[in-house]
């Protein structure tokens, strides 16, 4: 007799086993913070204050910069995205952005 089908049924088993394992580990893993706002939809002004050259926003009719505002509260006004400090000014209509470094 064979060994073949006892083979074939033991890799096939072992490979739900790790089917099972991947599905519970994605499942525990953290999940990436990954806004639902797109800076680059956002209309941008350059502007300066004590700390030098950034730019601002008061772009309230656009969805994005909702999503963005929102997610600044949720951060206590202040968040880091792609490279950029964002935040939010104290009127909470306001959001700066600065390149870092």
């Amino acid at each position: 007799m064979s060994e073949i089908p006892f083979i074939v049924k033991l890799r096939d088993a072992c490979q739900m086993i790790a089917d099972a394992a991947n599905e519970y580990l994605e499942n525990k893993a953290p999940k990436e913070d990954k806004p639902s706002w797109d800076p680059s939809k956002i209309k941008w002004e350059e502007a300066e204050g004590p700390k030098g050259k950034f730019e601002r926003s008061e772009d309230v009719n656009n969805l994005d910069f909702k999503a963005l505002v929102k997610d600044l509260a949720d951060h206590k006004g202040k968040l880091t995205h792609e490279n950029s400090f964002y935040w939010l000014f104290e009127n909470g209509v306001t959001v700066g952005r600065k390149k870092l470094h």
